[in-house]
């Protein structure tokens, strides 16, 4: 039986705001910059280059996003044009016309350990993709692009468009996180997925230009999938969401070791920062708000540099269960100080719920809160509503 059109939310009554790297948005404690890092891959002397523009012209800690992208808080205003020139020469700014739109994630440690496809060639197609398209430049700041290698870390992640290798060798076209039934090769899927995003333009001014994501427009999904060439239905369910993040050694394809550290609340600062470049010469930035350092011939060394600067590689530790949004004083709306409030709780072996995977919020609207099965705990002025 055909599946009924599905309407979008009501219209969005303004354009996307998403703050980019060029394009700052005011914050209670300075003004906050987003930098896309297409793949959440850096090289070691990129994250130094953040680390250093967070510890001079911001507060000095770079904020981990879901995403796999990094934001620097507590901006004075006027700074934006340094922190422009800085990036650009860090060659972290290949297109600022695009700066908003290179939202791309990847499986983590994709063509190192574990998936059915290396993806890292299909991250830097898809961003050269974009940043040579000057319509893509009209995409919203909150389009989502998710390349993922089989294992599924990625796929539930709520993507726009995407690609995911199934077994065997076809690559499937996720639009909205589902199965939009379209198959190609794995040297065609950039640009299959990059002709996805196209239609998306064309069906999102055809149906007046606001929404911010494709699950927005009024049947968005399929009509995206018909302006490819699908027919009926999308044939599958969103994929399930991935759980908490993963902690501590894991074993190359090639022998060798990476290892995935939780930044404890996302905020790693310019110290930490310093620590994962200086055992690595690539990151992997994850969408648990983490780190993947990768290739590691030594990792008992590195272990060390990292839990020394205060990283966690424990799988056990209560730190793979806690996120916060920003909370005071970053975040006017915010009625507590939700981080302090979350690390003495983990501190004291305090945490509600008994310790189950939980989200702090500062207010109701619980910003930055993961998909999947989590407890909120939410400020309401006069303690914590757990629930």
């Amino acid at each position: 039986m055909s599946t009924p059109a599905v309407p979008g939310p009501p219209a969005r009554s303004r354009p996307d705001a998403c703050p980019g790297a060029l394009q700052t948005h005011p914050a209670a404690d300075g003004f906050l910059a987003r930098v896309r890092v297409p793949g959440g891959l850096l090289t070691a002397d990129r994250l130094r280059a953040l680390a250093r523009a967070a510890a001079e012209l911001g507060d000095g800690a770079l904020e981990l996003t879901s995403r796999g992208n990094v934001q620097l808080r507590g901006l004075a205003d006027g700074t934006g044009t340094e922190l422009a020139g800085r990036l650009g020469a860090a060659g972290l700014l290949p297109s600022p016309a695009h700066d908003r739109v290179r939202n791309v994630l990847a499986s983590v440690l994709t063509g190192r350990a574990g998936g059915l496809a290396d993806v890292r060639p299909w991250v830097r197609a898809v961003d050269a993709g974009l940043c040579t398209d000057p319509r893509a430049a009209e995409l919203p700041g909150r389009f989502l692009v998710t390349l993922d290698d089989g294992r599924g870390d990625v796929a539930g992640a709520g993507g726009d468009a995407g690609l995911r290798v199934l077994p065997g060798g076809p690559v499937a076209l996720t639009l909205a996180g589902r199965d939009s039934g379209l198959r190609c090769g794995y040297e065609e899927a950039p640009g299959l997925v990059l002709a996805a995003i196209s239609a998306f333009l064309d069906e999102h001014a055809a149906q007046g230009g606001t929404a911010w994501r494709l699950a927005e427009l009024a049947d968005g999904p399929r009509r995206v999938a018909g302006r490819l060439g699908a027919t009926g239905d999308l044939p599958g369910a969103p994929a399930a969401a991935a759980g908490p993040q993963p902690a501590g050694e894991v074993r190359q394809d090639d022998g060798r070791t990476a290892l995935v550290a939780v930044v404890p609340l996302g905020r790693l600062t310019a110290d930490q920062a310093a620590a994962v470049a200086g055992v690595a010469a690539e990151v992997q930035l994850t969408p648990w708000r983490g780190v993947a350092v990768p290739d590691l011939d030594a990792p008992a060394a590195a272990a060390a540099a990292l839990t020394g600067a205060g990283l966690v590689l424990d799988p056990g530790s209560p730190w793979l269960r806690v996120t916060a949004c920003t909370g005071r004083p970053g975040c006017a709306r915010s009625l507590a100080d939700v981080r302090a409030d979350a690390a003495a709780a983990v501190a004291a072996g305090s945490l509600p719920a008994g310790g189950a995977r939980q989200h702090w919020a500062g207010c109701a609207r619980r910003c930055g809160r993961p998909a999947g099965d989590v407890v909120d705990v939410v400020a309401t002025g006069g303690g914590y509503r757990v629930g």
